[in-house]
């Protein structure tokens, strides 16, 4: 039985949780408005102060870049404490929220690399991309891990039957996380050589002496349609289910979120990707991965479920089977 700390606690999570998209957004600013370097090569002060002062634009975005993720890092903190104090030993929350903890203070000290390896603003350099893939996979096991702490406190189970969990389903995660690395390299191709036509984009992009990171933007468009086929493929496997059960529900949000995703993409293309465009695509695609990552627990759990009953009806078949 969930106790009322134990709701208060799940409201939090999810709480948390949505406050990490508009730090994950905010960062993405930081990126697009080339605003990287505004603090300097200085971490974690910004420009070696605590607060700075008379801060010109890259500046402030910058270091309310920080001071955003600082108020994250004080949640996550406070989330840690306060499973302790409310679930029992070995409870999946308490394993979950040490996780996000743990990819919270990894997602500090990648952000810092970024900017002490001078990754940001205008460097066009392969390592860029390859940090920033990097980067970008950490911010997704951080959502993972939030979303599955929520989900625990939510629905009073202990452990996440992630065994249970079937190849379709174990695709669609594998395809939102390599749909996002390709989206994030797209991006920053887009930031770095903005194009004044679909028809120059294309050029660049096929061109043999382009950067390589306009090379690669390419492949995006086909890698997130591959992408979104195999997750509508896992979603519409528990569209069978019943109609309030939370597994066709958690079904029905994918299918939706793909379909908005895809349009949202299309249109940030054939507008040449303008920043309010831009964002709108990483925040739907926030929304997809924390909806891809729910599915995927109700579908286990489901499964997991299906199981307990067979066990808890084998030994009467086995005994009706010996009487015969």
């Amino acid at each position: 039985m969930t106790t009322r700390g134990q709701t208060w606690f799940a409201r939090f999570a999810w709480a948390l949780l949505a406050f990490n998209i508009p730090v994950i957004l905010w960062g993405a600013y930081v990126r697009v408005s080339f605003s990287g370097d505004g603090c300097g090569a200085h971490w974690p002060f910004c420009a070696g102060q605590v607060i700075p002062q008379y801060m010109a634009a890259p500046m402030a975005i910058e270091f309310t870049h920080r001071m955003m993720t600082s108020v994250d890092t004080v949640g996550a903190i406070l989330l840690c404490i306060w499973a302790f104090r409310c679930f029992p030993k070995a409870h999946g929350v308490r394993r979950y929220a040490v996780l996000s903890l743990i990819f919270l203070f990894v997602e500090a000290l990648l952000g810092a690399g970024l900017v002490l390896f001078r990754y940001v603003a205008h460097d066009q350099s392969a390592g860029r991309a390859l940090y920033l893939s990097a980067h970008l996979t950490n911010t997704m096991l951080l959502l993972a891990a939030f979303t599955t702490t929520a989900w625990f406190a939510s629905t009073g189970r202990a452990s996440a039957p992630w065994s249970k969990l079937r190849g379709r389903f174990q695709g669609a995660l594998a395809a939102s996380v390599l749909v996002s690395i390709t989206g994030a390299i797209a991006a920053l191709g887009d930031t770095l050589f903005p194009s004044t036509s679909i028809a120059a984009g294309l050029q660049q992009d096929l061109s043999s002496g382009s950067s390589t990171l306009l090379r690669l933007r390419m492949f995006h468009p086909v890698v997130a349609l591959a992408g979104a086929a195999i997750i509508v493929w896992a979603a519409a496997s528990l569209l069978k289910r019943e109609e309030d059960s939370p597994s066709r529900k958690a079904g029905i949000r994918v299918i939706v979120c793909v379909l908005a995703q895809i349009l949202a993409g299309a249109v940030n293309i054939v507008l040449l990707a303008p920043i309010a465009t831009q964002m709108l695509h990483l925040f739907l695609a926030d929304v997809l991965w924390i909806a891809v990552v729910l599915m995927s627990l109700e579908a286990a759990a489901v499964r997991a479920g299906h199981s307990a009953a067979f066990a808890e009806h084998r030994p009467a078949m086995h005994g009706a089977l010996e009487a015969k």
